[in-house]
């Protein structure tokens, strides 16, 4: 493996951009630690693509957030050219970056997911309908970005509305979601054919949640991994996890997240098929808390890739 030649992706032309490249180069850090041989391209540079497509590569490491990286467009190039890369296929990952899509396929599957209504620009609606229908405290958020990209928790009819039309300015598809107020809980689970779910990570959000600022501000949020919670609770949730991760057919990583409530109620928000990569996100801390270091991890996505 340590010879392994490894074109790792990031970058590309999403509002996740910065997210990133900083991924990326937390990634080629573990990966160079690790013996690999990395190469670092960015798909919005048409010279890296020809690169990539000519370039005697093993193997692609993702780590393209948002649009035309974790939506299956990138996914789509590489089975064309027949390179391996990390992580979900076209269709799981275009899946799992739609929230209004995957949320019919968590009901499906059982899996508790809070009520919502899906918007497109040429949809009438009214908001005091929505207010009615949904609760008066509701999530406005787009149903295709990520990195909580545009994300407004709003309250009463005239909020809504402001927030809905702000939401179409970056995206043609806007999800109105009911608020459910709990702690915020997310589960990595990684393999393809055996399935492993990380320990459970509790986010403590510095905002009113774990908002863009939360997520990549020095302070933004504290992360509590292994989360305080029985074992009871941590087996039910990390099971939905591993529910979740199959109901959409991912494969090789992905995150979901989820509110637990105080009565033990759990709902998942959505499931995040190319986790971030620095040094503290998410995935690599959970990671560490089973045992596993960051290279380590790098290691087995890539060896998850190969075996598909």
């Amino acid at each position: 493996m340590a010879r392994c030649r490894v074109a790792l992706l990031a970058g590309g032309k999403s509002g996740e951009r910065e997210v990133s490249l900083a991924s990326g180069e937390g990634a080629r850090k573990a990966l160079v630690k690790a013996g690999y041989d990395v190469t670092v391209l960015d798909p919005s540079d048409k010279e890296d693509l020809k690169l990539l497509i000519e370039g005697p590569f093993d193997v692609a490491f993702l780590c393209l957030h948002g649009k035309y990286g974790e939506d299956g467009t990138v996914q789509g190039l590489l089975e064309t050219i027949g390179l391996p890369y990390i992580g979900s296929g076209v269709w799981a990952s275009a899946l799992a970056m739609d929230k209004s899509k995957s949320k019919r396929f968590y009901h499906e599957e059982g899996i508790p997911t809070p009520p919502s209504v899906t918007l497109h620009a040429q949809d009438e609606y009214n908001a005091e309908t929505l207010a009615n229908e949904l609760g008066p405290r509701c999530v406005v958020k787009p149903a295709t970005e990520g990195s909580a990209l545009g994300v407004n928790i709003v309250e009463g009819a005239e909020a809504i509305e402001n927030a809905i039309q702000g939401v179409f300015e970056i995206d043609d598809e806007v999800l109105v979601e009911r608020y459910i107020q709990g702690r915020e809980l997310t589960v990595a689970v990684i393999g393809n054919r055996e399935l492993t779910a990380l320990p459970i990570i509790e986010i403590v959000a510095k905002n009113d949640f774990y908002d863009y600022e939360s997520k990549y501000a020095p302070g933004g949020s504290q992360h509590i991994c292994p989360a305080p919670l029985p074992d009871t609770t941590t087996s039910f949730v990390q099971e939905l996890a591993v529910r979740a991760h199959r109901a959409l057919s991912c494969s090789g990583v992905s995150r979901s997240d989820f509110i637990l409530e105080s009565d033990g109620s759990c709902w998942i928000l959505e499931t995040n098929t190319i986790p971030g990569m620095t040094e503290t996100s998410l995935l690599p801390d959970a990671a560490r808390a089973a045992g596993i270091s960051f290279s380590d991890l790098c290691t087995k996505l890539v060896c998850y890739a190969l075996e598909k």
